[in-house]
C-alpha cells in the first residue's frame, strides 16, 4: 500500500474513494478521500480513521509504518462515520490505545455508535497532549458542522489537521495542492462548502479568526488534497465563503411539464441579460440541486418557477426548495413565477418558502394561465429588465 509523508515520522494513511459518486445527497463526480495521519513519536497517533468499508486499506498502510497494536491515541476530530467508522477495526488490533474526542460531545456521539468499551480521554478548547518531541493541541468548531468537530494543530510541525473544514471531495492518486489542478481543488471546495458547510458561515469565521493565527506550513483536511503550496489562497476563499458576499449574478431555477413556465424561465432570462446581470438557467429535470446549491454560494438573485401540479409545485421544485431551507442561504433576492392550468397554488406556495427563506423579493409573483403568448412572454422580459438591479 501507498504511504504518503507529510513529514520525518508523519504520514498520510488514508483511502481513495474513487467511485463515490454521491455524499450527504449532493454528487461528488471526482471521487472522495478519507484522510487519517500517522504520527510516529514516544506516543504512537492516529489521526481519524476513514469509512468502515475501508478499514482494511487503513491498517494495511499503517502496517507499512508500524505495527498497529503500538498506536497509543487515535484522535477522533469527528464522529460522523467517514471519519470514524474505522475506530473498532482500529481498536481491535490497538487494543490499548485511548480514544482522544471532544468534550461532551463527541464522546456522546462515540459512544452512541460504538458503545464504552474503549477508553476515552476528552479534551476541550486549547487543551494539549504531549507525544514525545511534539504536542497537539485541540481546537473545538463546533457545528462545524457537527457539534462535535474540532481540528488538531502540531505546532512543532506547524500542521492543521483540520477536519472538514478546507476539505474537497476529490479522489487522485495525488495527494498534495501542487501535484494537482488548483482550478479543479478550488472548485470541489467551493462545492464541499456550499453544499456541506454554507448553513455555519458564522461558526466558520468564528474558526478562521484562530487558525489564522496559527503559524501554518500545512493543512492537512480529512478530505480531498493536503494544503502546502496554496494557505493563503484557500484561507482567503474560505473568508469570502463565510462573508456571504454576493456576485452579480442570477439564477433562473424552474422545472416545467408542456414548457409554459420554461418559456416564462428564458423570458426572464433574457431579462436580466437586458439589465447587464449574469445569468444561469437551470432546468431541474436536467441539472442536480447540489450544482445549483453551489451557484447559490455566491449569487445574488434566485428566481424560482414551477407550474402547479395536483394543487402543489412540482416535486423537483419541492425537493429544490427543501434543500435550500437546509443550506439557509443568506443576503439573496428574487422572485417566483409559473404557469397553472385551473389552479395556480404552485406560485402561492413557492412565494411562502421564499418568505422564509427571508430571500427578499423584488417583483410580485409571474403567473400565466395555461400557454403564455409571445406578447407575455415580452412583457415578461421587459419587466425583468427594468428592474432597478
Amino acid at each position: 500500500m501507498e504511504v504518503v509523508k507529510l513529514r520525518d515520522d508523519i504520514y498520510y494513511v488514508g483511502a481513495v474513494d474513487w467511485n463515490v459518486r454521491s455524499f450527504h445527497g449532493y454528487t461528488t463526480n471526482r471521487g472522495a478521500t478519507y484522510n487519517a495521519y500517522l504520527i510516529i513519536d514516544e506516543k504512537i497517533t492516529l489521526i481519524d480513521t476513514v469509512k468502515a468499508p475501508f478499514a482494511g486499506e487503513l491498517l494495511e498502510r499503517i502496517s507499512e509504518i508500524i505495527d498497529p497494536s503500538k498506536i497509543d491515541y487515535v484522535v477522533s476530530n469527528h464522529v460522523e462515520m467517514d471519519h470514524s467508522g474505522a475506530i473498532p477495526a482500529v481498536m481491535e488490533v490497538a487494543k490499548n490505545a485511548t480514544i482522544i474526542t471532544s468534550a461532551p460531545s463527541g464522546l456522546k456521539g462515540l459512544q452512541a455508535h460504538y458503545g464504552d468499551q474503549y477508553k476515552y480521554q476528552t479534551v476541550k478548547a486549547g487543551d494539549s497532549i504531549s507525544l514525545g518531541k511534539r504536542s497537539l493541541t485541540f481546537v473545538a468548531t463546533p457545528m462545524l458542522h457537527w457539534p462535535d468537530n474540532m481540528v488538531t494543530y502540531c505546532s512543532e510541525e506547524k500542521i492543521l489537521f483540520s477536519n472538514d473544514a478546507f476539505g474537497q471531495h476529490y479522489a487522485s492518486s495525488k495527494h498534495f495542492d501542487d501535484e494537482v489542478d488548483m482550478c479543479i481543488v478550488m472548485q470541489e471546495l467551493e462545492k464541499y462548502y456550499a453544499n456541506i458547510l454554507m448553513p455555519y458561515g458564522r461558526q466558520a469565521n468564528q474558526a478562521l479568526d484562530i487558525v489564522e493565527e496559527l503559524p501554518l506550513e500545512m493543512i492537512a483536511p480529512s478530505h480531498g488534497v493536503i494544503i502546502r503550496s496554496h494557505i493563503k489562497e484557500i484561507l482567503d476563499q474560505y473568508r469570502y465563503y463565510c462573508n456571504g458576499e454576493n456576485e452579480r449574478k442570477a439564477l433562473v431555477i424552474y422545472d416545467s411539464m408542456w414548457h409554459s413556465t420554461e418559456k416564462m424561465a428564458m423570458a426572464i432570462l433574457e431579462g436580466f441579460k437586458r439589465a447587464g446581470v449574469e445569468c444561469i438557467l437551470y432546468d431541474l429535470k436536467e441539472n442536480h440541486i447540489s450544482d445549483i446549491a453551489t451557484q447559490v454560494l455566491k449569487a445574488e438573485y434566485l428566481v424560482v418557477g414551477s407550474p402547479t401540479l395536483n394543487a402543489n409545485m412540482l416535486p423537483t421544485v419541492g425537493a429544490f426548495i427543501t434543500y435550500m431551507k437546509g443550506l439557509a442561504p443568506k443576503g439573496k433576492k428574487g422572485f417566483v413565477f409559473g404557469s397553472y392550468g385551473w389552479g395556480p397554488q404552485s406560485i402561492a406556495l413557492l412565494q411562502k418558502e421564499f418568505d422564509a427563506l427571508k430571500i427578499e423579493t423584488i417583483k410580485e409573483p409571474i403567473k400565466i394561465n395555461y400557454i403564455p403568448t409571445k406578447e407575455q412572454l415580452r412583457e415578461i422580459e421587459d419587466q425583468v429588465a427594468e428592474l432597478a438591479l
